[in-house]
């Protein structure tokens, strides 16, 4: 069994998941509406608007979309959560995803980790980023 988030977005995926392949790097795919074999059927003005996006990092996968107007909520409840071995790469992760964000809560030391922080990004999506304390480079 493998447990993926799938995020949604108000017609910021393609630029959201650009930006976190330029973050985390990985192997990114994106499917339009257009692209889609329902491409023909797409609403109009939704032509360039992502149907599925999926990141590939490693082991891990993140998919979205741009979600209809009619059914787009604003993330809540969840956070998705990122665990790396070296501070230096939490560092580097954190702030990536942080700019432009809102930071919840610094990336510091933690009694359960070399580093820890909380934020919200440019486009409304939660983030955890942990880097445990007394693991390979931590």
């Amino acid at each position: 069994m493998q447990l993926q988030p799938y995020l949604t977005f108000d017609r910021q995926c393609r630029e959201a998941f650009e930006r976190y392949r330029a973050v985390l790097g990985g192997e990114l795919s994106l499917m339009t509406h257009g692209d889609s074999p329902m491409g023909t059927d797409a609403p109009a003005g939704w032509e360039d608007a992502i149907m599925h996006a999926r990141l590939q990092v490693g082991d891990a996968v993140v998919m979205g979309s741009d979600a209809p107007p009619q059914y787009f909520t604003q993330p809540g409840g969840f956070s998705v959560s990122i665990g790396v071995t070296d501070p230096a790469e939490a560092e580097r992760i954190f702030d990536g995803l942080a700019e432009g964000g809102n930071v919840r809560m610094p990336l510091q030391k933690t009694f359960w980790a070399e580093r820890f922080g909380m934020l919200i990004d440019r486009f409304g999506i939660p983030w955890m980023v942990n880097c445990e304390a007394g693991k390979p480079g931590g």
